[in-house]
């Protein structure tokens, strides 16, 4: 039986979840999806919303969090699911999971890869993150559950753009641009959004996800001096030009990214000696990190990615005759020391 995928639906309370997953299990594309959805109480409203409509498989799970208090439940579940579908007592061709408004997706992601049974039926596709843009400013100041939703996010579709000024549009998201720029946003309305932005993105896919994030391997617009004056230290004042209209620089968000970019080689013993150690310091806050990597010894892209402690590479297609060979890695993480991360890349390079 091949992988099923599993997509995680995120985003905070009021966002619009459940109007995109409405939207989804209504519109005929033919394919059948079962929900594994959570939200806090005995009773989910939610869950009659969604079963009037539909007649997809819904698995409830209504005692808690599905990040904490019932991530066991969201094992078993998924266990019982693809069991069910292995016995050909449930037919659907993938999964949706939706978490509550609440959720951090960190350990939920984790469930897809430390579980060798999940981890032999599901194939975790990608984060979606939904943003409220009427709240989502005072949301991501004063929660940080909703800063990591958008640090996880492999596609950010931001909602309710109709209830706020364009202006305040941009502004919200050169602030997400910031927190994670590798993640492509759109905005919806009413849950309108084309199934191919849903499914099938390949978040997780190492090979794959190349073609789906272009803008984060292309060298930026503005100049490489420009750029390095922008990548200041967490916390100092940022006075890059493109940051001077006195927008969303007054918000001091803890989900921060920065890039590490260089033309020579990494040694690998050194790079994964230096991973291995930033990761067990820093590895609950370190969100995603992702790049592709110029390894000494192959002649190849080496695709690189990781969420919080787990991390893995993979090869990816030969450097072309015309492309020099570089590296680029992204970080996203809650007050990681850029300084250490980027000098540790630095000293992982072959001399």
């Amino acid at each position: 039986m091949s992988l099923i995928p599993a997509t995680i639906l995120t985003g905070f309370l009021g966002s619009g979840k459940t109007t995109l997953l409405k939207r989804v299990l209504s519109e005929a594309h033919g394919q059948k999806i079962a929900i594994i959805e959570n939200e806090f109480g005995e009773e989910n409203i939610d869950n009659e919303i969604l079963l009037t409509d539909s007649k997809e498989q819904i698995i409830q799970m209504s005692n808690g969090c599905i990040c904490c208090t019932i991530r066991e439940d969201l094992r078993e579940a998924l266990q019982l699911l693809a069991a069910k579908k292995r016995q050909g007592l449930l037919d659907f061709d993938r999964v949706v999971i939706e978490t509550t408004g609440v959720a951090d997706p960190g350990p939920v992601a984790q469930t897809f890869f430390m579980d060798d049974e999940i981890a032999e039926s599901y194939l975790l596709d990608s984060i979606l993150t939904l943003v409220d843009a009427k709240h989502a400013n005072q949301q991501l100041d004063d929660r940080q559950e909703a800063r990591r939703q958008v640090g996880f996010a492999d596609q950010i579709f931001i909602s309710k753009t109709d209830l706020v000024t364009p202006d305040e549009v941009q502004a919200l998201k050169h602030r997400l641009t910031h927190m994670n720029p590798r993640a492509p946003q759109k905005t919806v309305h009413f849950g309108e959004v084309a199934l191919s932005e849903v499914f099938d993105l390949r978040g997780f896919n190492l090979n794959t996800k190349l073609d789906i994030d272009p803008d984060f391997l292309k060298e930026d617009t503005h100049s490489h001096a420009a750029h390095e004056h922008h990548e200041h230290a967490p916390g100092e004042s940022c006075n890059h030009p493109a940051h001077q209209q006195g927008h969303h620089h007054a918000h001091d968000d803890d989900v921060k990214s920065f890039v590490f970019r260089s033309d020579r080689a990494f040694d690998p013993a050194k790079l994964e000696d230096f991973l291995g150690a930033v990761v067990n310091i820093y590895g609950p806050r370190m969100l995603r990190y992702k790049g592709v990597l110029y390894m000494q010894g192959t002649k190849r892209k080496v695709i690189f990615q990781g969420v919080h402690q787990l991390m893995g590479s993979d090869l990816g297609p030969d450097w072309g005759p015309d492309e020099k060979p570089c590296s680029k890695m992204v970080f996203i993480g809650i007050n990681l020391p850029q300084d250490i991360f980027l000098q540790g890349m630095q000293q992982s390079l072959v001399p």
